[in-house]
């Protein structure tokens, strides 16, 4: 817990400081979401061998090399190389890392405690975000950046001449800490997979999977709902930025900052769902989604800052309660039918997939001159739509193969009794 709350803290204070560097060189607004797209495309692209990496080493170790390399991406950024190939850099670790992550979790861990379990990683994960995003404004902030770049230390000359390349520097502090926690992440006693020694027979094994969790009942609905939040909560993470530029004449600064709230309803939403939701009952928080994209749109009325607070906490915690559940069951689904490295890794896959196609898509729309008050309710329409359209695929699937689903439900009742019967785990 403590390795991935570090290590996501300096991903998030990272990505603040690259649109930095990017502002600094005068790029277009446009321009800025491909940070994201290079980062998350060794997410796509690697997929099919970071899962069986996760499965073939032990996790904390695969964590550590990871980490290792988003190290060299923060410093290929200071070395001045294109702020987008770094950060891709930072993205190849981060794809290895995500597998391990998780995957740890169905090692360690009964099934009955995977929602709880989710629960503790999301709220840390988002604790990070908001800490995260608020460490990178706050490095960027003038009093700040002063400070450090005024640092002098004898026999030594460093490249560091702006607020960006300080915060990055400190941000590299953070994913050491991250790493030192890596080496300590216990050995499960998991059997180790071996790697084919084929790489084509990796990608053969890999399409398999998806298509293992694709055909499953239960996962293709909870694989569906988690590729639209992930590929939503991606763009959502720009949009707020240039909403609050628009709206609320913030800077990047505070943005970040406001950035970091909707992380708080996130981290709510995700301790509600764990202490309330049961892998059995994860499916019926899909109409949250759905009353989540809608609310979306009430961004476009809002121009003071308290009331931008409130509603961003809303958001986030729709979005936690209803994220957290269905994770746990794609997890749950997934760990029975490909392994637990594999499923992360096709999760991954699709998350990432649907993260690349809306990045461009906003980036597009706001390419060709579109206000952000369009693409904000672009934005919601899209998201309660899609959403609607899992809720229906689900009601057909009962429908049609109810026998089924009724048995899978059993599976994870009988593995996860409920919140209120879940014992804190021993040792």
């Amino acid at each position: 817990m403590a390795a991935q709350f570090f290590s996501s803290l300096a991903d998030n204070a990272l990505l603040v400081a690259a649109i930095a560097l990017l502002m600094q060189a005068d790029a277009p607004s446009w321009l800025t979401p491909y940070l994201k797209f290079f980062f998350v495309a060794s997410y796509v692209v690697l997929a099919p061998y970071v899962g069986a990496l996760a499965d073939r080493l032990p996790k904390g170790q695969v964590m550590f090399l990871a980490n290792s390399v988003k190290i060299i991406g923060c410093v290929l950024m200071l070395g001045g190389v294109d702020p987008l190939l770094s950060y891709a850099v930072v993205g190849l670790g981060a794809a290895a890392y995500s597998p391990a992550k998780y995957g740890i979790l169905t090692e360690y861990l009964p099934h009955r405690q995977l929602v709880v379990a989710n629960g503790w990683i999301e709220g840390l994960t988002v604790a990070s975000i908001i800490l995260g995003t608020m460490l990178g404004g706050v490095l960027l902030h003038t009093n700040i950046s002063g400070v450090l770049l005024h640092l002098d230390f004898p026999f030594i000359d460093t490249p560091i001449d702006t607020p960006a390349e300080a915060a990055i520097a400190l941000i590299v502090v953070v994913y050491a800490v991250a790493a030192l926690f890596n080496l300590e992440v216990p050995r499960t006693g998991v059997t180790l997979k071996h790697l084919p020694a084929d790489p084509l027979e990796t990608l053969r094994d890999f399409g398999h999977c998806v298509r293992h969790l694709w055909k499953d009942r239960l996962g293709q609905i909870s694989l569906a709902v988690t590729t639209l939040f992930w590929g939503a909560g991606a763009t959502l993470q720009f949009i707020v930025i240039e909403w609050a530029r628009s709206a609320l004449n913030f800077d990047l600064s505070k943005a970040a900052i406001l950035q970091g709230v909707t992380a708080v309803g996130i981290a709510i939403g995700a301790v509600l769902a764990s202490a309330w939701i049961s892998l059995e009952r994860a499916v019926r928080v899909i109409p949250l989604g759905i009353a989540m994209g809608l609310f979306i749109i009430v961004m476009n009325f809002v121009h003071q800052t308290w009331i931008a607070v409130g509603v961003m906490i809303l958001i986030g915690a729709m979005a936690g309660f209803f994220v957290v559940p269905m994770n746990a069951l794609l997890q749950h689904r997934g760990h029975h039918l490909v392994g637990a490295g594999r499923s992360i890794a096709v999760q991954n896959f699709n998350e990432n997939g649907s993260i690349l196609v809306m990045i461009v898509l906003y980036s597009l729309l706001l390419n060709v001159g579109h206000s952000i008050y369009v693409v904000i309710l672009v934005y919601g329409l899209f998201v309660s739509a899609a959403m609607g359209l899992v809720q229906l695929w689900f009601i057909r699937n009962r429908r049609v193969h109810g026998e089924e689903i009724e048995r899978l439900l059993a599976f994870a009742r009988a593995e996860d009794p409920g919140p209120r019967s879940r014992k804190r785990p021993q040792g």
